[in-house]
């Protein structure tokens, strides 16, 4: 089965081209898909951070303006003259056998560009769509793994679906979202921990505002965070600031990082009223981006490992564009390695970790369990009825 992706909720443009191989279908009393490969014909991303730059974050009509230039520009690179009354041959003949496209959560005015799009070429093609959920791609972009048998081989890039032990816990970290999902199965979700306020990318691009550098924000932290040096005698850089750790003992699994945000803004403001200037040197803003990453790290972890012990969990998968961060992805890998319980970590590849399209097309397989259910065909009234959901909530 041949898949087209369509990924538009925020300020990343992508589109993917899979190929999906079910290689065996394993019954674990919940009708689970497994042993599936993947092989990824295309992986496009055309990323809007110049356009926001100088908004200091995502503009949701400019979202939109870029993915309406972006999406026809995509596809007839896959498929040339798509939208003509006879198109030419292209690279892969015919046209796919299902689309599946992002409806939610992100902002809807860029979310119903990837759904319009989607809907016009599956009426044209007479293919069916399924709508998938942004963050179950993040889930499952972490499953998947490449062929290494076929690193070599440049006609043909293959990811293999990993498989889980279950229960699994989930922990989701964007711009937008940081939740812990607790899966029994690859199809059954439940939100056990979420965020208050601001999700903790949304908090490295605040904290990055205020230190006054660049969006986005994330890696300009942790580039200034990995500077710091704690007790090194011959720079004499003593670590003097301490930030809180949001929530860490709050007895559930929420998280909460305005405050933290704020404790960087008054601490900065404290700063320059003792000292009677008007910026920071650059020691200062190494020093507090080092102790926001490391407050931000310890309290991901500690909320994870509740999660893991509250829930039995035997698999942990970590998604979304924060576990970009080398710090939070080194610390997890250490802590799971010393952890008594035998929890397997599963952490995506780097090109999966951002929005990308090629998550949506596994995602939106698996949720439709190969194109059987869950699909919406043209004139349908769920097709005509299908609409962007920007507080959508694992299919909820």
């Amino acid at each position: 089965m041949r898949i087209l992706a369509i990924e538009t909720s925020c300020d990343e443009t992508a589109m993917s081209l899979l190929e999906a191989n079910l290689t065996e279908v394993k019954p674990r009393g919940t009708g689970d898909l497994t042993s599936v490969k993947f092989n990824l014909l295309a992986h496009d991303v055309a990323s809007q951070v110049t356009v926001h730059k100088e908004w200091g974050g995502v503009v949701p009509m400019l979202a939109k303006r870029e993915h309406i230039i972006n999406l026809p520009i995509m596809l007839e690179k896959l498929f040339p003259n798509s939208f003509s009354p006879n198109p030419e041959p292209n690279t892969y003949q015919l046209a796919p056998d299902l689309i599946t496209v992002t409806c939610g959560p992100g902002l809807e005015p860029a979310l119903w560009e990837g759904i319009n799009f989607a809907k016009k070429l599956a009426a044209k093609w007479n293919i069916s769509i399924v709508a998938t959920d942004h963050m179950h791609g993040h889930i499952v972009s972490a499953m998947l793994k490449l062929n290494s048998k076929l690193k070599n081989n440049k006609s043909k890039i293959e990811y293999e679906l990993q498989t889980l032990e279950f229960p699994a816990i989930a922990l989701l970290i964007s711009g937008g979202h940081t939740q812990l999902v607790l899966m029994q199965s690859m199809n059954n979700f439940e939100i056990v921990g979420n965020t208050r306020d601001d999700a903790v990318g949304e908090a490295f691009d605040k904290v990055a505002r205020i230190l006054g550098l660049p969006y986005p924000g994330g890696p300009e932290i942790s580039k200034l965070a990995s500077q710091f040096k704690p007790n090194n005698l011959e720079t004499k850089q003593p670590k003097t600031y301490i930030l809180p750790r949001p929530m860490l003992h709050s007895g559930d699994l929420d998280f909460s990082f305005s405050g933290l945000k704020t404790a960087v803004l008054y601490l900065v403001k404290r700063i320059k009223e003792e000292n009677k200037r008007e910026e920071l040197t650059q020691e200062e803003k190494i020093e507090i981006a080092y102790e926001f990453e490391q407050a931000v790290t310890e309290v991901l972890i500690k909320k994870t490992a509740a999660a893991i012990q509250m829930c039995a969990a035997k698999s942990l998968l970590v998604g979304g564009g924060v576990i970009a961060n080398k710090t939070i992805s080194n610390r997890l890998r250490d802590w799971i390695s010393k952890s008594r319980d035998l929890i397997s970590l599963y952490l995506p590849d780097q090109k999966f970790t951002g929005d990308n399209a090629t998550m949506i097309g596994v995602a939106g397989y698996l949720h439709s369990k190969g194109g059987t259910v869950n699909t919406l065909a043209p004139g349908s009234h769920l097709f005509d009825k299908l609409k962007a959901n920007g507080n959508l909530c694992l299919y909820k």
